[in-house]
């Protein structure tokens, strides 16, 4: 499991830019983890909160999973080492695309569902 380790993330959609289907705009840094295949077949996606400025790759501690349910396809919660958040707060910042999706919140310590 990826919760509690130093992740490398590569942003490929970073803080403000647009998607390239759906026109929304990112609020937060969004990537994957290069190497890492998801559920979904692709390289493991991933949000970085926590960063106020769009970056290009990012290094921090994986501190919880968002777990689809209806989607084979989760993602990890990275921050700046040291840095934690409730998961309210994980969904507020994420909700711009969870929205759309049903899904748990994994942390460290908790039993798959």
């Amino acid at each position: 499991m990826f919760i509690g380790k130093t992740i490398g993330v590569r942003i490929d959609r970073p803080q403000g830019s647009r998607h390239p289907e759906h026109g929304f705009i990112y609020p937060v840094n969004y990537g994957f983890v290069p190497g890492v295949t998801g559920l979904d077949g692709e390289e493991l996606d991933a949000y970085v909160l926590g960063v106020d400025m769009p970056v290009a790759y990012f290094t921090g501690r994986c501190i919880a999973v968002i777990q689809r349910t209806d989607d084979a396809d989760d993602k990890l919660i990275v921050v700046p080492a040291g840095e934690n958040l409730t998961d309210e707060q994980i969904r507020g910042l994420t909700a711009f695309q969870e929205q759309f999706f049903e899904s748990i919140i994994a942390r460290e310590g908790m039993e798959p569902p």
